[in-house]
């Protein structure tokens, strides 16, 4: 299968339009050297478009198409008080001319600094116009959102859940679209990647890079670094939208694509949101050598896991690797107090 048989399955899933693709592709040559490893190269999926970007727009772009379908006026979602899909979601409710109600857990992380439950994602959650219902973090990701959704049903609107992430099969669907993207860049610059590399938390942006990998990328390496500090809850959730978006796509599921799902451990420091010593050093190291903007909560952690595999030797010097800047700029600055720069 090609990146054309990929593109004509995705066709069939229409887009709504909020995204801004393709996405730029550049080599990190100063980075590279000073690793001393592979090529590596950063796809930025941090500038999908309006809200500040960020890897979930792209999967927001076919997902909310049923929203518009449906006749929905209201999105609602979850997530913690600086979660990059927040906010996502509260920019694509305002781009498309819809309301927006987030459920803010609050205790799955402690405030690091007095600015975060003010700064960053949360401001702008506020300017995009959302609606913010603060409730206590139990480890239910999804059930206090529909449990909003409900109640704004009871009282007359039409909500549209969009899940923790934008994570479910239709969510794996819409990242896939990003392989199409890496394989025409890559063959444009004139390598094949050996392995493509991102933080993974809710699970289907990898989901979907494993899926479209095996129509258009099949000897490409998807390689997530687990960012919650639950690698096993993490791969778990991967294989789940793996199997959910390929059913949507009416591909078959290869025997060997659970062995497909590399979840790297070891990465994600003391918790969820904690950014740790790994953490911040390769914040600052990507700022210094190359300009990159990276988060302390996902790409930061991102690329620690990635410079540990390039130092195990996990490349060779002829390879060429790339890795997904997720976006989550405005945490940077919510966090600005710990990270000592």
């Amino acid at each position: 299968m090609t990146v054309q048989t990929l593109n004509c399955l995705l066709e069939r899933f229409p887009k709504v339009g909020i995204c801004e693709l393709p996405t730029p592709m550049r080599p990190l040559k100063n980075l590279s050297r000073h690793l001393g490893g592979p090529m590596i190269w950063e796809k930025r999926e941090d500038l999908t478009g309006q809200g500040m970007g960020g890897n979930k727009l792209r999967k927001l772009d076919r997902v909310l198409y049923t929203a518009i379908a449906e006749g929905a006026d209201v999105l609602v979602s979850g997530g913690v008080i600086q979660s990059n899909s927040q906010r996502q979601v509260a920019a694509a409710a305002a781009m498309l001319g819809l309301d927006c109600h987030l459920a803010v857990y609050h205790g799955r992380v402690e405030p690091p600094t007095a600015q975060y439950e003010s700064s960053g994602n949360a401001l702008l959650n506020r300017l995009y116009g959302a609606t913010l219902h603060d409730v206590k973090w139990a480890g239910d990701r999804n059930g206090l959102v529909e449990s909003l959704a409900a109640q704004l049903s009871k009282n007359g609107k039409q909500p549209f859940v969009v899940p923790y992430g934008v994570s479910d099969g239709m969510g794996a669907v819409g990242y896939a679209s990003a392989v199409a993207e890496f394989a025409l860049q890559s063959k444009a610059a004139v390598f094949t990647p050996s392995a493509i590399i991102h933080c993974s938390g809710s699970c289907a942006s990898q989901a979907g890079l494993v899926v479209g990998a095996q129509i258009a990328l099949p000897e490409c390496d998807i390689v997530g670094i687990d960012i919650d500090a639950e690698p096993k809850r993490v791969r778990a959730d991967v294989v789940q939208f793996v199997h959910a978006g390929a059913e949507i796509l009416g591909l078959p599921i290869v025997e060997d694509v659970e062995d497909k799902v590399e979840v790297v451990a070891g990465h994600a420091g003391p918790a969820y949101g904690v950014p740790h010593d790994a953490t911040i050093e390769a914040l600052k190291l990507a700022g210094r050598l190359e300009g990159m903007t990276l988060d302390p909560v996902y790409s930061a952690k991102g690329l620690a896991g990635l410079i540990a595999l390039v130092i195990a030797n996990r490349w060779s010097k002829s390879d060429h690797i790339v890795f997904v800047n997720t976006g989550g700029v405005p945490a940077l600055f919510a966090y600005a107090e710990v990270l000592s720069v």
